[in-house]
This record gives C-alpha cells, structure tokens and sequence, in this order.
C-alpha cells in the first residue's frame, strides 16, 4: 500500500467503484422510493437498471480487452477517468431534473438510465486493466494479496458510496458525484506506466473487409455501427473462445459468473424487499448494500490470510455452499419478519431495534463474508494462470460471461416478479444457484490438482 507502483492503481480504483455506487445507489433509491409506490414498478425498476448497467460489459469487453494488452494500461485508465467527469455531469443533470420534478418519465428517468450505461462502459474499460496490471507492477508473490486488496478496496469503495446514498439528500448526491470524477481523474495521473508486454495486434474481421470494399464515403460511414457492433460480437465469442482451451481458466470464470449472478440477483430485490416487506426506510436498504460489501471486503482479506498467498480453489466449494445456507437462512428470517403495526417505514434507528433486525443483518453477512472467501481465488486464477501478454484480454472474457450470466439473472428476477412471485420469495433463487457454484468449485479444485500433477510428472 506503501508503494507507488500499487497505491495510484489502488486509489484510482476506489475512487471509480466509489462513484459508480454513489450514482447508481442514489438513483436506485430516489426513484424506489420517491416516484413509484408499487412493489412491482418498483423490483421492475431496480431490475432494469441493474440490465442497463450489465450490458456495456457483454459489448465492449473484447474491445477493452485488445486494448489493454495492445496498449500502454495507464494510458487507457486516465483517459477512461477524464470521460468519468463527462458522464457524471450528465448524471448531476439528470438528477437536479427528477429532484425538481422536471419531465421525471419523459426525460429525468431516461436519461438518468443512459448515465448508467456511460458509467457501466467506462468500468467496461478499467475492468480488465485494474487485474491484469497487477503482474506487471508487483512481484510474483504479491499479486494474490493485491488481487484481495484490489477487491477489498473496491467493496469498501462500495461500501461508502452506498452509505452515502442512503443517507445524503439528492442533491449533495449530484454534486458529489462530479467532484468524485475529477479527483479520481487528478489521481490517475498518478499511476505508473504499463507498457504492453508483447507485439499483438488488433484486428477487426469484419469491419476491415468492410471498409476496403465499400468505397463511398457515405454508405461507410452508415454501416459502420451496425458492423463495428457486429465486430465485437464476433470478437467477444472468439476472446472467450480462447480461454476455453485452459480449463482452469474457464471453470474460474464460470464459477465466477454464478457469483455475480447471486450477487446481482440479491442487489436487485434489495431495495423493494426493504421497503415493501421489512417496511424500513431507504437507508436500511443503503444498510442491506453496506452489509453486503463488507462482507465481500472482510472475505476477500480472509481467504489471503488462509491461503497465505498461494493461488488455490481447495476453499472455494466448502464457501459458496455456505453461502447458499445463508442465503436461505436470510429468506427465512425475512419470510418470519412482521411488519410494525403502525405501517410506516421505519427509520435505520428504529429498525434496527426490531427483533428480527440483527439475525437479518448476520445473515446478510454471511452470505456475503462466504461469498469473498470463494471469488477472490478465481480472480487469482485468471491472472495466474494464462499468459504475460493476454491477462487483460482473459480478464475481459471472464468479463463478458459473468456479464452475460448476470443480464440472464436479472432478466430470470424481472420473469419472476412479472409472474407476480414476491421479492422476498425470489431469495430461494439465489440459493438454488449456490449450489451449482459449489459444482463448479470442485470442478476447478480438480482441474488444478491435476494440472499439478502433471506439472509434477514434467521433467525440467
């Protein structure tokens, strides 16, 4: 933490998970709870901006990727901070416009989700350098502790951004959303070169043949978009393609995937599951968010310390199955909770004095605390175990499935609350999926035994 080669990276990383979960928690929030009054409407909401913010990853990750690894990584992180400031501008505006009441769902709204998108494409593009720089500035046996500090020090980020947005007013919200843009921007400067570290080019199969045979500059220009599109999904599939060939890699990547699944799953019903069913306050659905982080950040810490920097999944299925138990542990607590007979949604301070508040709160953490135990060796994995010259580009791919399970999660939660199944009923979804998760830990467990072994039997 001491050393200029991690502390920038570090800061700048913070700094962006910060303000992503400022703005997107303070939105969330405000529109939950002072526009829509329907359950439904509500989860509805919540889920679609969870969709909106899922997408850019699916798109853009192949391209972050390419550029990552063709790249100078320091480069690409103070220009992708320089257009933070732009979207969060945008953000403030849309904001101001929904406190004031201006055009709340013709424009307020919309615009307020396509600021979700900006700030999403930008973590697009940070998302695979804040890992596969790590190799790069730090020793062989420091790139597991920085992975968890890395992770640790995104979920405290986390954790303050949505402490902030439940319990600030909107418009300090708006306001310090931009200035959060240009001090993360002024720290990135500081960050230490990171050349590429090979002679990989980048190719565009179908956009190339594009442009050599369309010749007027007009009809180029009109289907750029739909075919560079195009082009991304082709490098999308043929980037994930590629980590197949890796077996741990790919069984780490899925198992990921399931984790974020969980995790989005539970992000969405956060919200309306307090408001509608624990009939508590928008800071106690800031409260679930905070709990839920730092349980991700003390997991992250503890799994280093277990495994005292040796990069394994021996750990991982034993966690999530735990979690799963916790996760049906929290559905429990939550189906036994009786409302306060008054009606009224009940402020952090009182809430926390019910009786249920606290074993609902231990469960929370658990689920999350078990959750960081298992997904941080994964990302290890990633980094660990491929090439120099090809950490962003399989950063990026585990990006893009994980992106993908999460939009089929949240598509499978925005099903379930059409089918007008309750929120909290949605809690046994997630723990359904821990268990596939805990499939796949053992299955990578394996793979890395036996890659062992193999390694072992490998004369020198």
């Amino acid at each position: 933490m001491r050393q200029k080669r991690f502390l920038p990276l570090m800061v700048t990383q913070f700094f962006n998970a910060f303000n992503d979960n400022l703005y997107k928690t303070a939105l969330v929030l405000f529109v939950v709870y002072s526009v829509y009054n329907d359950e439904q409407q509500e989860a509805l909401f919540s889920g679609l901006a969870s969709v909106i913010f899922i997408v850019p990853f699916v798109v853009l990750s192949a391209l972050a990727g390419q550029l990552a690894d063709t790249h100078d990584k320091a480069r690409i992180i103070r220009i992708v901070k320089l257009c933070e400031i732009g979207w969060a501008s945008l953000g403030a505006i849309g904001l101001f416009m929904a406190w004031q009441g201006i055009m709340v769902h013709s424009v307020a709204i919309p615009l307020l989700l396509f600021v979700v998108f900006l700030a999403a494409a930008q973590s697009t593009f940070l998302g695979p350098i804040k890992y596969a720089i790590l190799p790069q500035h730090l020793k062989k046996e420091e790139v597991l502790p920085g992975t968890g500090l890395v992770e640790a020090g995104t979920y405290i980020a986390i954790l303050t951004g949505t402490i902030l947005a439940g319990f600030i007013v909107v418009e300090i919200a708006m306001v310090l959303v931009v200035l959060t843009s240009i001090v993360g921007y002024f720290v990135s400067r500081w960050v230490p070169d990171a050349p590429p570290q090979s002679d990989y080019e980048m190719h565009y199969p179908l956009l190339e043949p594009y442009a050599r045979k369309v010749s007027n500059p007009i009809l180029r220009w009109l289907g750029y978009a739909p075919v560079a599109i195009a082009d991304q999904v082709v490098m999308s599939w043929k980037l994930v393609r590629n980590t197949m060939d890796n077996r741990e890699i790919w069984l780490a990547i899925v198992a990921i995937s399931f984790f974020w699944t969980i995790g989005a799953v539970l992000f969405i019903q956060f919200p309306p599951l307090a408001k509608n069913q624990l009939l508590a306050s928008k800071e106690v659905a800031s409260l679930f968010l905070v709990i839920f982080s730092v349980g991700i950040a003390i997991g992250s810490v503890g799994i280093n310390a277990l495994l005292k920097g040796e990069v394994s999944a021996r750990y991982s299925p034993i966690s999530v199955m735990i979690m799963g138990l916790f996760v049906v542990g929290f559905y429990i607590v939550a189906k036994a909770w009786t409302p306060n007979a008054a009606g009224e949604l009940l402020p952090i301070q009182m809430w926390i004095l019910e009786p249920l508040a606290i074993p609902l709160s231990l469960m929370l953490l658990g689920i999350s605390t078990a959750g960081g135990f298992f997904v941080v060796p994964l990302y290890a994995f990633l980094t660990t175990r491929c090439a120099d010259d090809a950490a962003a580009r399989t950063i990026a791919a585990n990006n893009i499935v994980n992106s993908l399970a999460m939009v089929l999660g949240s598509l499978m939660a925005i099903g379930l609350t059409s089918f007008g199944i309750p929120v909290v009923d949605q809690l046994l979804f997630a723990g359904v999926m821990s268990v596939v998760a805990a499939w796949l830990g053992w299955n990578l467990f394996k793979a890395e035994k036996a890659a062992a072994a193999l390694t072992a039997d490998t004369p020198t």
